[in-house]
């Protein structure tokens, strides 16, 4: 276990354990039988003692003290005396069991549990804790009671950092010690105590303490790990903010029936509908609860307040989320007319909208748009979406906007909500960061250096609002290093590579341009065909900056090296995906297309899907608790032909709730005959399965 080789036993060694198992099967079939009869005398108490201490982890030992205390403080009538000779009795029994194991859930439980009684004396815990520490520095059981003595004891989050001082100065290694004054520090400002009122100058003390730490032992990660919290705490916003929306402020919107002639506007702005609605997207820069119609208003020349049902854009199990979605229904148009709407949103005007960290949504938003509704015409022609559509790269040719719409396509680099507040003041946020990038730059021959300098020069950008990629080619070379110097890591400097590049191509506008292709027709200035973005062949292994690309509704990512999608379901508009020749391992990996209700083609062709009997890349990017796949499971339910869900579950509940009509799933090691039978009972909307219609 952990690199160390196994020894075959000696015999004395056998022997010694035998009979110290024997001993223990005696102990524990004694006192089981006392804890069944409710026996608490002295000796049965002793009997339990003798038992923890060769065994602290039998919790059941630990419950019958309890009850066992209980009973005699009852018996005793409340002497003092009394009461202190038990409780004193079960602290000893607790320091016996740590020296056996100082790591025992049940033995600190139950200490805590002897000190929460009130009746013993505290003063001699932070001595215990000192001795356990000196042994263990980084005994995580012991850090937990000593925050549930301090307590106790009152003892300020002031002095407790300056122990945490002591201890770091001792030992710059001491893991624990620097995490415990991360929160320290951080309730100490949140708790506006006088010398930590001013968050600058808490953390510039903070850096040159850490400073000190990781110069001094460059290998050193416990220091590294207590810069990266400083680096998020210097650039992050507390309150919630709204990032971006889709449609996107000042812009103009045609809406047009699917199967109908439409206007001559922008390809960019066309959304195609059959359901008289247009999706409103709101992205927040964090999770959030409590967006409904008290806390976002929209209005028109017609009142549509009242009919907006918000929806989270759930990724996981929780009730908050970055993206949440409402319907804007329109009213019919005549044939004759247009109807233009002006509509406008604001929010933040009142209370509710809140993130996971508690933090109110407390800056009034607004932006507005127009939206133009087009008749439906009886003439219906073979336009997008009545047909096959083919990913070859003779169908696509690079989209250069004429002088007429050249206007249209400005919102592209416009997407993000100005808020006036986010970062009204960040010269404190460069300074800082600007005087820790010339300190790291002398530490580039470490790969923690590296990394840091990488981290550090991402969020120098972060801080500027006009180009967000000044560092990016710097940047993206420090992970191509780290991938040479540091093998076992290379896939986590490959991710982070990946949002580089990701956020470098959607940028600017010049550069998303030309990544933006028109479909089949270069000539042709109907907008009957969305945009297709095609970021294929970039060797992406993780996709990010979702918040940008709210108004795309054709996307190929075919030829990277994508292991998982998750953050695509904030691309609400998204109606053709091309996802071939990358490397997703299973559907599970894919939950994010549960939430596109809009997609209709979809190319999964030659991935890793089935290849795994072991399902190793499901949990890549979030918690196993996070997943909501299987909880709608219902053993009894066949798919018609006999074709059951139990050997395809995973495709039927990422599969099910959508409308496609053209899917390719073909190359992976899944698509047997059998299971595209199940494909085309699942998906009854399908007339194109791996390049061959359907009846």
């Amino acid at each position: 276990m952990h690199g160390r080789p196994r020894k075959a036993p000696k015999p004395e060694d056998l022997a010694a354990f035998s009979a110290k198992a024997e001993k223990l099967r005696i102990l524990q079939s004694q006192f089981l039988s006392n804890h069944h009869q409710k026996i608490y005398t002295k000796e049965a108490v002793e009997l339990s003692a003798k038992l923890l201490e060769i065994n602290p982890e039998c919790y059941t030992a630990w419950n019958y003290r309890k009850l066992a205390v209980q009973h005699s403080l009852f018996e005793s009538n409340l002497d003092p005396d009394a009461v202190n000779s038990i409780l004193n009795d079960e602290l000893r029994v607790v320091e016996n069991a740590l020296r056996q194991n100082f790591k025992s859930y049940g033995a600190w439980y139950h200490r805590k549990w002897v000190l929460n009684k009130g009746h013993s004396s505290i003063e001699n815990e932070l001595r215990l804790l000192d001795k356990l520490q000196n042994v263990d520095p980084r005994n995580f059981h012991a850090w937990n009671y000593r925050r549930f003595v301090a307590a106790l004891l009152n003892r300020s989050d002031e002095d407790e950092l300056n122990h945490t001082q002591d201890l770091i100065d001792k030992n710059i290694s001491n893991y624990s010690a620097w995490h415990n004054r991360s929160v320290l520090v951080s309730n100490l400002m949140k708790k506006k105590v006088q010398a930590f009122l001013q968050k600058d100058e808490v953390l510039i003390r903070e850096y040159e303490l850490v400073r000190d730490a990781v110069f001094t032992d460059e290998d050193d990660q416990s220091g590294w790990f207590y810069h990266l919290w400083l680096l998020d705490q210097t650039v992050k916003a507390e309150s919630p903010l709204l990032t971006s929306s889709w449609p996107a402020h000042g812009s103009d919107i045609t809406l047009s029936g699917d199967r109908y002639l439409d206007l001559g506007s922008s390809p960019f702005n066309t959304y195609h509908v059959d359901s008289g609605s247009l999706p409103l997207i709101l992205y927040f820069n964090q999770a959030v609860e409590g967006v409904n119609m008290s806390t976002v208003t929209v209005s028109s020349g017609f009142n549509v307040n009242k009919d907006v049902i918000w929806k989270p854009i759930l990724s996981n199990n929780s009730k908050t989320a970055h993206v949440w979605v409402g319907q804007l229904k329109f009213p019919k148009v005549e044939l004759d007319s247009l109807g233009a709407y002006t509509l406008e949103v604001t929010l933040g005007h009142s209370q509710g909208i809140i993130s996971s960290c508690g933090f109110h949504y407390s800056h009034p938003s607004h932006f507005s748009f127009t939206v133009h509704v087009q008749p439906a015409k009886k003439e219906p022609v073979d336009g997008f979406g009545s047909e096959k559509i083919s990913w070859r790269d003779e169908n696509f040719h690079i989209y250069e906007p004429d002088s007429l719409e050249s206007d249209l396509v400005l919102p592209l680099h416009h997407l993000s909500i100005k808020n006036e507040h986010e970062l009204s003041d960040s010269s404190w946020q460069e300074k800082i960061i600007d005087e820790e990038i010339s300190n790291f730059r002398e530490l580039l021959d470490c790969k923690i250096g590296k990394l840091t300098l990488a981290r550090l020069l991402t969020a120098r950008d972060a801080l500027v609002s006009s180009d967000k990629s000044v560092h990016s080619e710097e940047v993206l070379r420090l992970y191509s290093e780290l991938m040479k110097l540091d093998p076992p890591h290379s896939q986590f400097y490959k991710d982070e590579h990946s949002l580089i590049l990701f956020e470098k191509v959607i940028s600017g506008r010049e550069s998303l341009l030309s990544y933006c292709f028109r479909y089949r027709n270069l000539t042709s200035s109907s907008s009957s065909n969305p945009i297709c973005l095609r970021l294929n062949g970039l060797s992406l292994s993780r996709l990010g900056s979702f918040e940008k690309l709210l108004w795309v509704q054709m996307l190929d990512l075919s030829h990277n090296e994508l292991r998982s999608i998750e953050g695509l379901e904030a691309m609400q508009l998204l109606s053709h995906l091309n996802l071939s020749k990358n490397k997703l391992g299973s559907f599970t990996s894919l939950e994010s297309l549960r939430h596109l209700k809009s997609l209709k083609v979809l190319d999964l062709s030659y991935n890793e899907i089935g290849a795994h009997s072991v399902d190793t890349t499901r949990y890549l990017c979030s918690s196993p608790l996070c997943h909501s796949i299987g909880s709608e499971w219902d053993g009894s339910e066949l798919v018609t032909d006999g074709v059951s869900l139990v050997s395809y579950w995973e495709a039927f509940f990422i599969l099910k709730g959508l409308k496609l009509t053209q899917l390719d799933i073909t190359g992976n090691a899944i698509a047997d005959e059998k299971f595209t039978a199940f494909l085309a009972e699942v998906l009854p909307a399908l007339k194109w399965l791996d390049g061959v219609q359907l009846n």
